[in-house]
């Protein structure tokens, strides 16, 4: 009896320790499944922020460039209109010579020294031209707020309602920004 005790008590040995190896074998398993979902869960976690860390990049990436574009433009506005605020200091000594060359005296040296006054006012006017500097077109013209400023309303009948009638001053663009707008009278019907 002795032998099928010790059997027995082998068998159940056996059986235990085989338990055992089920449960460690089983534990191995959950734990396995336990890391492999922690690291599925961690990989998911740094896709995430990978993901937020590459969508930030584009953003400053497109700012970056969107900053670039924006101070490009205001270069090339700077260049274009550079003279800008010369021709505006220049257009009173402009208008002072158009005074000057119209007005009319019979003095002999007065009109010779005028002569020379047109010369200069003409080249003054082709250098402004030459930096894109335009008169503003204003006889017989519609009226315009963006370009015209109306300074008087007269009646005549023979032209259309809104139709500048004179000129009181003249008016100026660089290239497309108006510098001063013509001070005009205005028919009104």
């Amino acid at each position: 009896m002795p032998e099928t005790k010790t059997k027995e008590k082998t068998q159940v040995e056996e059986e235990n320790s085989a338990s055992k190896v089920e449960e460690q074998t089983d534990n191995q398993e959950q734990q396995e499944e336990t890391e492999v979902e922690t690291e599925e869960s961690k990989i998911k976690e740094l896709q995430q922020k990978l993901d937020e860390l590459n969508d930030q990049f584009l953003r400053n990436q497109a700012e970056v460039e969107n900053f670039k574009k924006r101070l490009q433009t205001e270069r090339i506005q700077e260049a274009k209109y550079r003279a800008q605020s010369f021709v505006k200091n220049i257009l009173p000594i402009l208008d002072n010579f158009e005074r000057a060359i119209n007005a009319n005296d019979d003095d002999e040296k007065l009109n010779n020294f005028l002569v020379g006054f047109k010369m200069i006012y003409t080249q003054l006017v082709e250098v402004l031209a030459n930096e894109g500097v335009e008169v503003i077109p204003t006889e017989d013209e519609k009226f315009n707020p963006n370009l015209h400023q109306a300074v008087m309303q007269e009646v005549d009948e023979e032209k259309e309602n809104g139709v500048i009638l004179k000129e009181l001053q003249k008016g100026y663009k660089l290239k497309d920004r108006v510098i001063r707008p013509a001070m005009v009278v205005v028919n009104e019907k």
